[in-house]
């Protein structure tokens, strides 16, 4: 029996954010529907037992975000660990990468159903009121309209994919489904946090931004004279950074196009900015100094309020230009650098530009540069990890961690409340020591793959010098530190791993210190192969607007457009899509289920995955157990790639592990 099935619970507002999970304490099931293949309908209030019957006859299990779901069944003692079906990421497959809306509203409104979904709950959701005070008459009317549209979206979703343009993404959406439940499993886990650390790694870091704000400000002082500067402030920033400032912003703004060309670019900086001068702070003369002075009546007596100087924005002084040029005078090479305030210093911009500091041996720029970007890395630190760890940890002390499929344009896992993914890459970040095991004496191990994108890249370009590299084991980013080095700047290993693999992903030399640009040059070179198939991957783009991968999954690229000097658009996500999603949506996912599938019987469970790592809270009764199943998966995982995918995978992979006390202090065990 097909059941589609939908929950109703009530959600806690706090900390400013929104809880709809079942492991909040005032949080509870006020409502489950069930329809069947047949039509048979049934709503169960606040009493469940009917459910497990049904589900104990369903063969499938369908929903619209099915994860959310299947917790709330599970949590309320209900079990169900058969086949699901989400709508929502079944549409999400079938867009190919181009993300539209995934709302059930959204998708029933695109699919034009008989059943839309009712918006008589707007006005109860606007005002936050309770699910469980909703009369129930309404409550069970909008419940019923989800579910129709659900079942109906999941027949037009089924009836598309059994389409010739749509059946070869069925096998996709088969094992986005099926990673589904195992996202699920690792939510309801949950990862342990050790509170005392996190606030030791609060103060760490706030220790930190304390020291490199102090720094900043020493140096704008220097850079801007008496000019008041906010570090948080990207218009300030510019000034600082650039040393111009627009006339008239609203004029800027409308005055520049990405794609300008550089000579009218060039004209219109000059003529539609000025350049910034150092400044000398001198006392106001209207207001001695004090920001405010007192208006006088007619009969001489004074107003009771003071009155805001307008000479000097009631600072108490203005600032007088000298004829020093301010900032560090860098160029914005063209108009996609051009913000509404003045000229972009995000990050990406911020490393070029650290870049070419480094080249010129301009000290005093690349120390403002490496600190501002470190001010802003804290400031995320602190924010997204620190704050959002001790915002999400539950009453049972763990952070259940959220990750999703349908975020990312190539299928890899995101992450939500907080998104880890976003973590920098290394085994250093301290917020990692805050997670531990849930048991005494437990531990938390870490399996990685190996250099798992650049192993993908080499099984679907098929060149032959990344494959022998592979296969002897060669340390690829010992030898691009050397490239590097031989090229006149001095390398170490942990550097060079920025750039190895960088050119997969259309990362140029553009923007990089002479020795950086030599490396990208060379990796072309050296990897002929992974060159070619780049061309042919953009030729399939431009003859059939999609690519697809070999696992089946498609992207599709209906704009894609070669110019007259013969380039490629979107010729970064061509380049990019295959490898990302073939490593990290469809193996790393593959390998996920596996690894949960041998962990049954066990205490030990996984409670998080990063990029392409996942992570196991072992009890400690079971270390070697699951050591020896991250052994047995090793030996197994290419004929288990190749029986998923159909294919002859002729590349070596391997799971590295690793294993310690908390997340961050691990030695490696295999």
């Amino acid at each position: 029996m097909k059941l589609t099935l939908d929950v109703e619970n009530t959600v806690t507002h706090r900390d400013g954010k929104l809880h709809l999970d079942p492991f909040e304490p005032d949080n509870r099931l006020v409502m489950v529907g069930c329809l069947t293949d047949k039509g048979e309908e049934y709503l169960f209030r606040d009493n469940f037992d009917g459910v497990q019957e049904l589900l104990d006859q369903a063969t499938i299990l369908i929903g619209h975000n099915i994860v959310h779901d299947l917790l709330w069944l599970w949590e309320c003692g209900l079990k169900y660990d058969g086949s699901v079906f989400d709508t929502m990421l079944g549409e999400y497959v079938l867009q190919r990468g181009n993300k539209q809306p995934l709302s059930l509203e959204a998708c029933a409104n695109r699919y034009d159903l008989e059943t839309k979904k009712q918006d008589t709950m707007k006005e109860y959701f606007k005002n936050k009121t309770p699910i469980d005070e909703i009369p129930k008459q309404e409550l069970s009317d909008y419940l019923s309209a989800d579910l129709k549209a659900t079942q109906e979206l999941a027949d037009a979703i089924y009836k598309k994919l059994y389409t010739q343009e749509y059946a070869g993404l069925m096998n996709t959406v088969v094992l986005t489904n099926r990673v589904a439940v195992t996202l699920a499993r690792i939510y309801q886990n949950g990862f342990t946090v050790d509170m005392n650390k996190l606030n030791e790694v609060k103060e760490e870091f706030q220790r930190e931004k304390e020291e490199t704000e102090k720094r900043l400000n020493l140096q704008v002082k220097q850079l801007m004279g008496d000019t008041r500067i906010n570090l948080n402030s990207p218009e300030q920033m510019s000034w600082v950074i650039y040393s111009r400032k627009p006339k008239d912003k609203v004029d800027w703004a409308n005055t520049f196009s990405p794609y300008m060309e550089v000579d009218e670019y060039k004209k219109n900086v000059k003529n539609k900015s000025d350049v910034v001068y150092k400044t000398e702070a001198q006392q106001c003369e209207g207001c001695q100094g004090t920001g405010y002075y007192r208006k006088v009546r007619k009969d001489g007596t004074p107003y009771s309020r003071p009155t805001k100087c307008d000479n000097c924005d009631s600072v108490g002084y203005i600032f007088v230009p000298s004829k020093l040029v301010a900032g560090l005078k860098f160029t914005a090479p063209n108009a996609k650098w051009v913000s509404a305030n003045g000229f972009t210093v995000n990050k990406t911009n911020l490393v070029t530009l650290q870049n070419i500091a480094r080249k010129n041996n301009l000290q005093e720029a690349l120390s403002f540069l490496t600190d501002l970007q470190r001010l802003s890395a804290l400031d995320t630190y602190l924010s997204s990890f620190v704050e959002g760890i001790n915002i999400h940890t539950k009453p049972d002390g763990k952070l259940h961690v959220r990750l999703l499929q349908h975020r990312t344009a190539t299928g890899r896992f995101s992450g939500a409340d907080p998104n880890m993914q976003n973590m920098p890459r290394g085994g250093t970040f301290p917020v990692k020591k805050v997670f531990v095991s849930r048991w005494e004496g437990g531990q938390i191990l870490e399996a990685d793959f190996a250099q798992l994108e650049f192993r993908a890249a080499a099984f679907l370009s098929q060149d032959q010098t990344a494959m022998k590299e592979i296969e002897d084991g060669f340390d690829v980013h010992s030898y691009t530190a050397s490239v590097i080095t031989n090229a006149g700047e001095k390398t170490s290993r942990q550097e060079a791993k920025a750039h190895t693999f960088a050119p997969l992903y259309g990362a140029t030399g553009f923007g990089r210190t002479n020795a950086q640009a030599t490396y990208y040059k060379h990796f072309t070179e050296k990897y002929k192969g992974i060159a070619l198939w780049h061309s042919k991957l953009a030729k399939e783009a431009i003859s059939t607007s999609k690519i697809t991968t070999p696992s089946g999954r498609q992207f599709a690229f209906p704009d894609v457009r070669r110019n007259s000097y013969g380039k490629v658009s979107h010729f970064t996500q061509i380049k990019n899509y295959p490898v990302q999603s073939f490593a990290t949506a469809d193996i790393v996912p593959l390998v996920l289920i596996e690894i949960e599938t041998e962990l049954k019987g066990l205490q030990s469970c996984i409670v998080n995955s990063v990029h392409d790592s996942i992570v196991i809270d072992i009890h400690p009764d079971e270390v070697q157990k699951v050591i020896s199943i991250i052994k047995t998966i090793n030996s197994r995982m290419i004929s288990l790639i190749n029986s998923t995918f159909e294919l002859e995978f002729n590349v070596p992979l391997l799971l590295e592990a690793k294993i310690g006390n908390n997340w961050l202090d691990t030695k490696d065990v295999m």
